[in-house]
């Protein structure tokens, strides 16, 4: 990832407009910002949550509160929980995501 062209700014994320995105089980709050190329988003899962599909974009996602588990297409799984974050390219290594309990993330992609 390459960051150009972005001026020094401040997000208040509290500001910004939540949409909702259903998964197989469960919803996630997206309030994203774009900067050029790149997409920042800070995501809220339900308890419950299991994503509807596998996802091969990359990110870089730190976990601020709750749990997170990601599985992998081969059958890995790990948990995140606050202060955990992983990272991983692009069309790299399909992965979704579920959790029991909620969680609160921030990812950049």
């Amino acid at each position: 990832m390459r960051i150009d062209d972005i001026p020094f700014g401040l997000t208040d994320w509290s500001a910004i407009a939540p949409t909702i995105h259903h998964g197989t089980a469960g919803t996630a709050s997206w309030r994203t910002q774009q900067f050029g190329a790149v997409r920042v988003r800070m995501v809220e899962y339900s308890p419950g949550y299991l994503a509807n599909h596998w996802c091969d974009k990359g990110h870089i996602l730190l976990c601020l509160a709750g749990e997170l588990e990601t599985e992998l297409a081969d059958g890995r799984s790990f948990t995140l929980t606050p202060g955990v974050s992983y990272q991983v390219a692009d069309h790299a290594e399909s992965h979704r995501s579920s959790t029991r309990v909620g969680a609160k993330l921030f990812i950049v992609d």
